[in-house]
């Protein structure tokens, strides 16, 4: 009779204990309303934080290689999203000159940006890489390409190798590193953090962390 009674007892205990945890339960972080991204999971701090040319608004930078197939999938999320940007924020973007191709479109990228064609011309040549898949490998390669687009090729050519650009590569070589970015697409808010693409999932929770961390950073201004 006392073995049977101690093992209807036991499980009574245990479940008299566990309603005793629950008001320590309710107190947890999570049930307290704990911030829905954590930094080191979701998106991670910039040390030491890195200044910024938007002034008064929240700067967004992508950092983007026109070679990145997933930048080339993310490039039609982010333009409807950046559509729907507040004035108080900014997004730009910033290639990774890793070398080699990447230094070659990081240079077409800056040399559309000095000749006013990038609006007409950045998710396009995403398109001919990689949904046409043209071999658009070389200088002459981007010249020919942007020439079908309305663009002087001799112009062009002579841009990729100007001051103006030199200089932007010579940026973003150095600023890249800065940032903690060893892949793409990465995005930078505020010069603060970092937010990478998903493992797992889609971009919509890449632009959702962004757009949380935007918020952040408002509060952060407001409070300052």
């Amino acid at each position: 009779m006392t073995s049977r009674l101690r093992s209807f007892a036991t499980p009574l205990l245990l479940a008299a204990a566990a309603l005793l945890a629950l008001p320590a339960l309710a107190q947890t972080p999570a049930a307290a309303g704990a911030e829905p991204y954590q930094a080191g999971r979701d998106y991670f701090p910039i040390e030491p934080a890195q200044p910024t040319s938007s002034g008064d608004q929240i700067e967004v930078i992508e950092v983007f290689g026109y070679s990145c197939i997933h930048c080339a999938h993310l490039a039609p999320q982010l333009a409807a999203w950046k559509k729907t940007l507040p004035a108080d924020v900014k997004l730009d973007y910033m290639p990774a000159v890793f070398g080699g191709i990447w230094e070659v479109y990081g240079r077409a990228y800056y040399t559309a940006q000095t000749m006013g064609v990038l609006e007409k011309t950045h998710d396009p040549l995403f398109e001919a890489l990689h949904t046409e898949k043209r071999r658009i490998g070389s200088l002459d390669d981007l010249a020919a390409w942007y020439g079908e687009h309305g663009v002087d090729k001799a112009q062009f050519l002579a841009t990729m190798e100007s001051f103006a650009v030199n200089a932007k590569i010579a940026q973003a070589q150095a600023q890249v590193p800065r940032y903690g970015v060893d892949g793409t697409p990465s995005i930078i808010v505020a010069g603060k953090y970092r937010v990478v693409a998903p493992r797992e999932g889609s971009f919509t929770k890449m632009l959702q962390i962004t757009d949380w961390l935007i918020e952040k950073e408002r509060a952060a201004k407001k409070a300052g």
